[in-house]
């Protein structure tokens, strides 16, 4: 068994290796203007690779308008739901859990007093709700910006099935993982910083099951941990790629990350499948399109080599 788990992990790194060669880029390339609908899906959707569009959204008010004045005036007395943690970290491995954040009721001025630092208050304040938490929970700011980006409905021929908005403090870190999405993440202030690796990483990308639990606010304003023991547990990576451990994870040698930083103005297409990792500037404001994938050929690929990682140990 052992000869065999080491001549499928030799062919996992040939076949990343010719993914490589063969049609992956060695950076992020950028697109001058947006794209013509059919081109786009020929060039980056069908073959699943990113790329950067600039000058996509110029034309949305948000860009100029999204000040912390503006989102005081237009939104301040508006209750969202906000992501809270000790250290950053929300769905994320730590120690020997998956900890979910404490999902705090506040208004949005008071999370921006936390943000510009005119409030202290103890813990890593993000709003990275999803579901669509732009419409459902802000829906004062739609005027400022399109409801979906029409160049990538019509190439899709669908809607998007979400539309989120992002905005919390440097600290706040997104773990590394994947997304059943088409996802195009558009900068209004800030900067995002991402590393993606490709669907084909995937044998060299540790999984482990964890004990999912919650963080609660103490009465002191500190945390504690809530296992949630009636819940299944959660599939997820383990392995920070600021700071591989190569030692206990020596697979992820082989990995080819890509590096990125999205900034105002720009928008990334995220596509179906690719691992992410995600960090920002202080007060970064984002928002993301999720159109749903399609669950073709590339998705049975991507579900073999999931079994087959599994083999290979």
């Amino acid at each position: 068994m052992a000869g065999k788990a080491e001549a499928l992990k030799k062919c996992f790194k040939d076949f990343s290796q010719e993914a490589r060669e063969l049609y992956l880029d060695r950076a992020v390339p950028y697109l001058d203007q947006p794209p013509i609908p059919l081109d786009f899906y020929r060039r980056w959707v069908a073959p699943n690779k990113p790329c950067i569009v600039r000058n996509a959204f110029n034309h949305w008010r948000a860009l100029s308008h999204w000040t912390p004045g503006y989102l005081r005036e237009k939104v301040g007395s508006k209750v969202i739901t906000v992501a809270v943690t000790p250290d950053g970290y929300a769905d994320a491995v730590r120690g020997e859990r998956f900890m979910m954040p404490e999902e705090r009721r506040m208004s949005f001025s008071s999370l921006l007093d936390v943000v510009e630092g005119k409030v202290e208050q103890r813990g890593v304040f993000y709003v990275q709700k999803q579901c669509s938490n732009l419409t459902e929970e802000l829906p004062e700011l739609e005027g400022d910006m399109e409801p979906h980006i029409p160049w990538m409905s019509q190439a899709l021929g669908k809607l998007p099935d979400a539309v989120n908005f992002w905005l919390g403090e440097e600290e706040a870190i997104t773990s590394m993982h994947k997304d059943h999405y088409e996802n195009l993440y558009c900068v209004i202030s800030g900067e995002k910083r991402f590393i993606l690796h490709p669907p084909t990483d995937r044998p060299f990308i540790p999984y482990r099951l964890y004990q999912p639990a919650v963080y609660r606010q103490t009465a002191d304003g500190g945390f504690e941990v809530e296992d949630q023991m009636d819940a299944q547990k959660v599939p997820w990576i383990p392995l920070d790629p600021l700071v591989p451990d190569l030692v206990q994870f020596p697979d992820y040698a082989a990995s080819a990350p890509v590096s990125c930083t999205v900034r105002p103005g720009e928008m990334l297409y995220l596509p179906s499948l690719w691992f992410h990792h995600v960090r920002q500037t202080q007060g970064c404001i984002a928002v993301n399109f999720w159109y749903d994938m399609e669950y073709d050929i590339k998705y049975n690929y991507f579900q073999l080599l999931n079994s087959l990682s599994g083999m290979a140990g």
